[in-house]
């Protein structure tokens, strides 16, 4: 343990108002990082522990990602089949030679729901059948734009089609999460799980930073694609709404699962050490390198900042030259995984064999991680040598 790593860790609670938090880091199969303090309600009664769970928001996208990758492995497809083979009700995948890969990756142009076409968030039939005739925003697999909401039902519903009728959640839950050790839930909670949630607190409001003024002019207007994105399908409008046990129970796989710092980097240190995790070959390395594959790169639609995913993970975006263009998954080019809104973050770094994550219960506002976890970041791999 690196006193640099604990004194940044420290400074969260001490200058920056953190409340609960964890962090968990793996490098080669070894856990070489875990913290946790704080506690796990804001009227601080309940303190937060190493096996806190917390709801993480979109970084439930990444096991939702492989879940689907999983199961499209199962059934004998591979990530550059097409959707339309197995979904051909869906508008944007027909004729549109729509691969599982760019789905995935935020291209199929259905990050959002017209304001005459958006059911409820709970109501999963309604929304599938809404996300079936909507008309996509840009043409599918020219161009991307990050699917806050809609993606974990396009996945869901891939994932139900290709197992015969088995939910993301409860694949993820049973198949993957489960056997492999991995304190990481999409719905259906049991009570051991219960007891152990942390309640998440709204952020206050904060100046964006430069990169992300756009963004916010944008989500002010009510014709904006921005703001449809983050209003479809409709409902959960207020952030403590991620508390509601009818959200959590409900298996959202874009933002609704609920994990601990040491489950989300044993996830992802899966991806990190070629699908191996305690000495196990666990993932097949076709899905390892889909996972870790860039896609697309360039200006996204919703986010209005140039983003870059891989079949279902972020990626810093690189300047021509090849050097990052910002630094949120650290040094390597490589690195993968995804953010959760108000401060939890995770990912891959197959380059040095590690994975990270830290999960909080107090948001912070902005879209991208912030120095919270980004100075850990930094920490850790300045303590590697």
């Amino acid at each position: 343990m690196s006193d640099a790593v604990e004194a940044a860790f420290r400074r969260n609670f001490a200058e920056r108002g953190e409340l609960g938090a964890s962090l968990s880091v793996w490098k080669n199969g070894v856990e070489i990082h875990s913290l946790h303090h704080g506690w796990r309600d804001p009227e601080r009664t309940a303190p937060w522990e190493s096996d806190s769970f917390v709801p993480v928001w979109s970084a439930t996208k990444g096991p939702a990602a492989l879940t689907m990758l999983m199961a499209l492995e199962a059934a004998g497809l591979t990530a550059r089949s097409r959707v339309e083979e197995i979904w051909p009700e869906l508008g944007a995948a027909r004729g549109t030679g729509l691969t599982f890969a760019q789905l995935l990756s935020h291209q199929s142009g259905l990050a959002a729901l017209s304001p005459d076409n958006r059911p409820p968030i709970l109501s999963y039939r309604g929304v599938v059948a809404a996300l079936e005739r909507q008309a996509p925003f840009w043409e599918p697999g020219r161009g991307h734009g990050y699917h806050p909401r809609t993606l974990g039902f396009l996945l869901d519903e891939v994932v139900r089609r290709l197992s015969g009728g088995t939910s993301l959640g409860e694949y993820w839950n049973a198949r993957l999460a489960e056997p492999l050790g991995i304190e990481f839930r999409i719905g259906d909670l049991p009570l051991r799980v219960l007891d152990r949630i942390a309640t998440v607190v709204p952020p206050k409001l904060q100046r964006p930073t430069e990169l992300e003024i756009p963004f916010y002019r944008a989500l002010a207007r009510e014709d904006s694609l921005p703001r449809a994105a983050f209003a479809s399908p409709a409902g959960m409008r207020a952030l403590s709404d991620i508390n509601k046990l009818e959200y959590l129970q409900a298996g959202l796989p874009a933002l609704g699962g609920v994990g601990t710092a040491r489950g989300l980097a044993r996830f992802y240190q899966l991806l990190a050490n070629d699908g191996v995790l305690d000495e196990v070959a666990a993932l097949p390395s076709r899905v390892v390198e889909t996972a870790r594959t860039l896609q697309t790169s360039g200006e996204d639609h919703t986010l209005m900042m140039p983003t870059s995913f891989t079949a279902g993970f972020m990626r810093d975006p690189l300047h021509p030259s090849g050097e990052k263009a910002r630094t949120i998954f650290g040094p390597s080019p490589r690195a993968f995984g995804q953010p959760g809104a108000g401060g939890s973050h995770a990912f891959a770094d197959p380059d040095s064999g590690l994975s990270f994550a830290y999960v909080m219960n107090q948001m912070e506002s902005g879209i991208l991680p912030n120095p919270k976890s980004l100075d850990l970041v930094e920490e850790v791999y300045a303590s590697l040598g």
